[in-house]
């Protein structure tokens, strides 16, 4: 795909993996809104970056408010990166009601609300010009790789990723790619939010990014369906 003039829609884009992954498709020359409930934080992102970058005040795990928010998108949309996501970290037996279901609400059914909202816009892309466009889901090495501690948060990236193999089987023939992307440690604030050290060495976002970007670029005929990422030295 070229990626000069395309929509892109990237949720969890006020900080983080979102706003490089914002930063890299300007640079490309991308329409971007940019989905946050932090809107002073998405703000701050258009003042750096102009016009390309759309601020869109919205949670995902809110139904209305993901209704409301595509609704102000319009009716294209090339990319959705479905990147906002959060973690509760700890013993199971000290997890609180709350803290499971404000996982599986972002991490799973907030991409389940964007992604139907762009799967008819994709179809109609798809009917019209013989390309729907691409979904691309942040899921986690969490979602391969179990651990104590993080159990909510692994069955959420777990479950993302099954979402994610599903998806691109249902709508390949549709001219949609979708592809699931399982970054392990990056230097975010993730982690520190999530109530973990992290890794001492992790990746950039910046890196992070450059891979989407690749994966998007790619033929249209060419599906990268799922990558996986690690510090090649997490411990230093």
């Amino acid at each position: 795909m070229d990626l000069q003039g395309k929509v892109v829609v990237i949720t969890g884009a006020s900080a983080g993996l979102g706003r490089a992954f914002a930063r890299a498709l300007v640079a490309r020359g991308s329409r971007v809104y940019g989905l946050a409930r932090r809107e002073e934080k998405l703000l701050a992102i258009r003042a750096a970056l102009g016009s390309a970058f759309v601020p869109v005040a919205c949670d995902v795990a809110d139904e209305a408010q993901v209704a409301t928010a595509f609704a102000k998108i319009g009716r294209r949309i090339d990319v959705l990166i479905n990147n906002a996501g959060l973690g509760r970290f700890g013993p199971l037996h000290a997890l609180e009601t709350d803290q499971w279901q404000a996982q599986i609400d972002t991490n799973l059914t907030g991409v389940f609300y964007c992604t139907r909202a762009v799967i008819p816009l994709m179809r109609a892309q798809n009917a019209q010009a013989g390309f729907g466009g691409h979904i691309v889901n942040i899921a986690s090495i969490a979602g391969i790789i179990g651990n104590a501690n993080i159990s909510a948060y692994n069955a959420t990236k777990f479950g993302l990723r099954g979402f994610s193999e599903a998806l691109m089987k249902e709508l390949r023939a549709d001219g949609i790619k979708v592809t699931s992307v399982c970054p392990g440690s990056v230097q975010t604030g993730f982690a520190r939010a999530a109530g973990s050290r992290g890794a001492p060495n992790p990746m950039q976002a910046e890196d992070i990014a450059n891979t989407v970007v690749h994966i998007l670029e790619g033929p249209d005929n060419y599906l990268i369906s799922e990558v996986v990422m690690r510090p090649l030295r997490p411990r230093g």
